[in-house]
């Protein structure tokens, strides 16, 4: 059994062929449902369960959007996705897919600002200069340490 560590290297392979299956689909195919019209959407990864048989599907569209409603809408496509990734895409099961966004962009994006937050920057570097060395001033003894001795 695979519990308590990552995907197998199989996962791990069958999600990269429905991940670039998927693009494709989605790029090529027009839908006609109208959350789904105009919609650019970036397939960011594809989860595959152990068995194969279930699929998790992170997708971010480009240019915002009514992530609620596109989903909803990737959800009703998702028997016709199915059948056109299963003509590009040769597994003994193709699996069913269900749709997520992606909200690794905006985990990184408040990473991102955590990090340029100036308090935070100033624990990061210290009293290190632009050249990443130590600030000379601070290494001198003060004349307040120094009458203190």
């Amino acid at each position: 059994m695979n519990r308590g560590k990552g995907p197998s290297q199989r996962q791990l392979r069958v999600g990269e062929e429905l991940r670039h299956a998927l693009s494709q689909v989605l790029q090529r195919e027009g839908f006609r449902d109208p959350d789904l019209s105009g919609v650019i959407l970036t397939v960011t990864e594809v989860r595959p369960s152990p068995d194969l048989r279930n699929a998790t599907v992170f997708v971010s569209p480009l240019g915002g959007g009514n992530m609620k409603a596109i989903l909803a809408g990737l959800n009703r496509a998702s028997r016709f996705m199915r059948g056109e990734v299963a003509k590009r895409v040769h597994l003994k099961y193709m699996p069913e897919f269900s749709f997520k966004a992606d909200t690794s962009f905006d985990e990184f994006a408040k990473i991102d600002a955590a990090l340029r937050d100036p308090v935070v920057a100033h624990d990061i570097h210290g009293d290190e200069d632009e050249d990443g060395r130590e600030d000379p001033e601070n290494d001198a003894p003060d004349a307040a340490d120094a009458a203190d001795r």
